[in-house]
């Protein structure tokens, strides 16, 4: 709702058909608790049945995510589809509460949902699943469950693994997003639903929903090792159940970049996949652009499974990724530069892996004699990393990278004598040893300008107590040398002729993933440690491929923007204390007398305010702190309520302490309050 980004955009408002649309029906389950769905259909569907496509997340229909809804939806409608929106349990308008993501209710409620569809009059018995990022993950995790109905997916910006490539943990490393998307979802989750939909039970139904209110941030960290918590919901256990075509869609500004090659790997099901530049948004709002017609892409995708229509999308290739070039380091970009490549099978037989040997200060074909190389990098280290997950927002892209050079270990090559082009995961594996049992290194892989421009290309993290698994980390002892391999993120970069590439290898990266508890300095050996590049040679066949067609969606709601949304992204600095302050803040909540936004078919204001602010002094890895603060407001005639929050987290030596206060207030008093204050035990992190 709060963002406007239309690159390029063409709305459409003719269609083949024409679309009725439904605010509300209610799904009975069987245990009698009603889910709350918008329909979008196709005018003609009631006498000639079509297939159906149905998105099934947390994010309020109704209100806070409409005009993000409706251009996907009608646009589906408008072409022959059956289009259903639905809030999960507990969230939006429907009813019971919400505890966690992915639960083993939320899968049955689907399943049910599902089998509602293919009894509907308009709807033919065939059913398509789709989303981004929540949808995207429950849309793969619903496909493991093989209803009959469900014939075909696309998961947008989602994994198939939750501990390795999810908001939560990374290499063993405990992300701060776990704290902002934890505390995000706790207010979110906490407003009501809309009175007009359901009744004097809305007040009911919300405090239910605040006395069962989960500390999602502290619930995430009391799994921190990959256990049958996070076994549960990651389809990677066993590829093989998801038996229907799969169409995996990310983003190389995404977080969740990885699991699109690991579906097109593994998955033995039909299947495509596709990555652009784009950060964690639909395709045909990309940003960095180019964005592509998404929307158009996925008819095709919906016609050859659904219909049975010859749509060609499935004699492309396998893969096609969007290969990005060289360009100086922003914090953000409207266009990425670089183009398409494909390949029709992955792995691809054409790469090949390319080793090169950490020496001292370079970066080399050959090995050189070992030599232990100490390092303990200053905690701030990491300042310059832009965000975990880009949304499309300025500020959130990796800048340049010399501030973190200057405090890590890093190996230069010589200027490059040709273009060299990677597609895939670059690894570095490490002979190693650290001076504390918990230590965690950070690996980035940069591009080094002529002017000693740094640009960040992909990074890893990996707690080294986890460097033989993430199930059973152990402790390390301190003095003794390990091997550990470190996967940096997939990536498809163009590297130019005379620039070089660097390795730069760092104790901590605040403020993407906590540090250890005490400073750490780590030894790593040169001679033996090295660099593994996935080579794409070029390919006669790029040139050919077919343009994506441009980006197009329907119109949205009747909404009106009260004043813009400022953004503010700092970086301060307390010389006499050496604490770094980052905060990224945006005022939109407060109404003053008039509304961030204003959605005209349902006579509603809505406001939301974020603030963010991670802390932490050089010299100190227990000065780490994160504070989220949020309000959220809905508000019509004669009422109005309000969710605010405030959580905390801090690191102390053996547990992570968070506190949290969720306040809600119907016409400016206060009627309920909800607070934490826990302690969760560190184990090895």
């Amino acid at each position: 709702l709060l963002s406007e980004n239309t690159m390029a955009l063409t709305v459409r408002r003719e269609f083949p058909h024409e679309v009725e649309e439904i605010e509300n029906v209610f799904i009975r389950m069987s245990d009698g608790c009603r889910i709350a769905a918008r329909l979008w259909l196709p005018s003609s569907a009631r006498n000639s049945p079509v297939p159906a496509i149905l998105e099934y997340i947390p994010y309020r229909k109704r209100d806070f995510m409409r005009a993000r809804d409706e251009p996907i939806h009608r646009y589906f409608a408008g072409h022959g589809y059956a289009a259903i929106r639905v809030d999960l349990r507990g969230s939006g308008d429907s009813e019971g509460v919400l505890l966690d993501e992915y639960a083993p209710q939320e899968h049955c409620d689907a399943l049910e949902i599902i089998e509602w569809l293919t009894e509907q009059p308009w709807c033919d018995g065939n059913v398509g699943m789709m989303g981004i990022s929540w949808g995207g993950f429950n849309a793969l995790q619903v496909a493991a469950l093989q209803p009959p109905a469900l014939k075909a997916i696309i998961t947008l910006c989602s994994t198939d693994d939750r501990y390795t490539d999810d908001a939560h943990y990374m290499g063993g490393c405990l992300l701060n997003e776990n704290m902002q998307w934890g505390s995000i979802l706790m207010t979110y989750n906490a407003l009501p639903p809309d009175p007009r939909l359901v009744g004097q039970r809305w007040r009911s139904m919300w405090f239910e929903r605040l006395d069962s209110a989960i500390a999602f941030p502290e619930l995430w960290m009391r799994h921190p090792w990959r256990d049958d918590y996070w076994k549960h919901g990651s389809v990677c256990e066993d590829y093989a159940a998801v038996t229907c075509p799969v169409y995996a869609i990310g983003g190389w500004a995404d977080g969740y970049s990885n699991a699109v090659l690991r579906l097109a790997e593994h998955l033995t099901c039909p299947r495509k996949a596709l990555i652009g530049p784009w950060a964690h948004v639909f395709p045909h709002n990309g940003v960095p652009g180019p964005a592509i017609g998404v929307l158009q892409e996925a008819l095709r995708w919906w016609d050859h499974w659904l219909r049975h229509q010859d749509t060609g999308v499935m004699d492309e290739p396998l893969l096609r990724v969007w290969m990005q070039e060289s360009v100086p380091p922003q914090p953000q970009y409207e266009l990425r530069p670089g183009r398409w490549v494909a390949e029709n099978s992955w792995p691809s037989s054409r790469l090949a892996r390319q080793r090169w040997h950490l020496n001292p200060g370079r970066l080399e074909t050959h090995s050189s004699q070992s030599v232990g190389l100490s390092f303990s990098s200053p905690q701030s280290t990491g300042i310059a990393s832009g965000e975990w997950c880009a949304f499309g927002a300025d500020g959130e892209m990796p800048i340049g990278q010399r501030l973190d050079d200057g405090r890590s270990l890093t190996f230069d090559s010589h200027p490059l004598d040709e273009p060299l082009e990677i597609l895939g995961a670059p690894t570095v594996e490490l002979e190693l040893e650290a001076d504390s049992p918990v230590a965690t290194v950070a690996v980035r892989l940069n591009e080094v300008a002529p002017d000693g421009t740094s640009c960040r290309v992909t990074y890893g993290l990996l707690n080294l107590c986890h460097h033989e698994g993430h199930e059973h980390p152990q402790a390390l002892v301190p003095g003794r040398r390990y091997r550990a391999m470190v996967r940096l993120n997939d990536i498809a970069h163009a590297f130019r002729p005379g620039y070089r590439l660097r390795v730069a290898i760092s104790s901590c990266y605040w403020p993407i993933a906590w540090p250890p508890p005490e400073e750490v300095r780590i030894t790593v050996y040169s001679g033996t440690s090295t660099l593994h590049l996935p080579i794409r040679p070029p390919s006669t066949t790029d040139a050919n491929l077919a343009a994506f067609e441009p980006p197009e969606a329907a119109d949205g709601p009747a909404q009106k923007l009260m004043r813009p949304l400022p953004l503010r992204r700092t970086v301060e600095l307390d010389l006499p204390t050496g604490e770094l302050v980052y905060t990224l803040a945006s005022d939109g909540g407060e109404f003053d007398g008039h509304a961030l936004a204003r959605l005209e078919d349902i006579e509603m204001d809505l406001g939301y305010s974020f603030v963010k602010r991670h802390r932490i002094a050089d010299g100190d890895p227990l000065s780490a702190k994160t504070e989220v603060v949020q309000s959220a407001q809905m508000r019509r005639e004669n009422w109005s309520v309000r969710v605010e929050s405030n959580a905390q987290l801090v690191a102390q030596a053996d547990a992570m302490h968070f506190t949290a206060e969720l306040r809600a207030s119907e016409n400016n008093e206060t009627v309920k309050t909800r607070t934490w204050n826990v302690r969760v035990p560190r184990q090895l992190f």
